[in-house]
């Protein structure tokens, strides 16, 4: 409906999309997995309230290989002497990494995890390294797990173990592009883009 829009997509971990913004790279929108960083660049003037949403949300769950024979079938699992190495995702740079020890935290593993933990710079290197059998397991987000045929989800977090997950999407402030970028943001809230994300696995409201 629009062919004289063309859209560019920079992937990355929320937080360095958040640093990429902060230091002036020419954004139009910022969908964040995290609500902090989102958050910090609403408190910092670069997004405005009243042009971001909450637009979806996401499952945290616990993956091995899909031919992995081992034990592991939940969260406290993990903590026995017989599983070595769990890849997360660095939780200061990572949403899904601070979820997963939250969850941990929360779970009394945390100390029993923490040795054993291979870190991540994002979520798709988690998911990497159980696909390859370089750890025993990981935690992602269910929409990561469910784009590989290699890994299989075991368990899902309770939501009351960690901080909702929510990801928030705004229009920047100084976009060179505000009225394109407005029309993405509403058709990201229609029932055609909702539906296509819950398809992929995230949560609408």
């Amino acid at each position: 409906k629009h062919p004289n829009i063309d859209l560019k997509f920079n992937f990355g971990a929320s937080g360095s999309l958040q640093q990429q913004i902060t230091n002036g790279a020419p954004v139009d929108l910022f969908f964040s997995a995290a609500e902090d960083k989102f958050d910090a660049l609403v408190k910092a003037g670069a997004i405005s309230k009243e042009n971001g949403t909450d637009l979806v949300g996401n499952d945290l769950v616990l993956i091995v290989p899909k031919n992995n024979t081992s034990a592991i079938t939940n969260f406290e699992d993990l903590s026995k002497p017989t599983v070595q190495k769990i890849a997360l995702g660095i939780p200061e740079s990572v949403p899904a990494g601070q979820y997963a020890k939250e969850t941990f935290e929360h779970m009394n593993l945390w100390k029993d995890i923490e040795p054993k933990t291979v870190y991540a710079k994002d979520v798709r290197q988690v998911l990497s390294y159980v696909e390859t059998g370089n750890v025993e397991a990981g935690v992602v987000y269910k929409t990561d797990a469910l784009i590989s045929k290699k890994v299989k989800i075991v368990a899902t977090a309770e939501n009351s173990t960690h901080k909702p997950i929510v990801y928030p999407v705004g229009v920047i402030k100084d976009s060179k592009h505000p009225q394109e970028a407005k029309a993405f943001y509403q058709f990201l809230q229609s029932k055609t883009a909702l539906d296509t994300l819950k398809k992929y696995g995230f949560t609408a409201n």
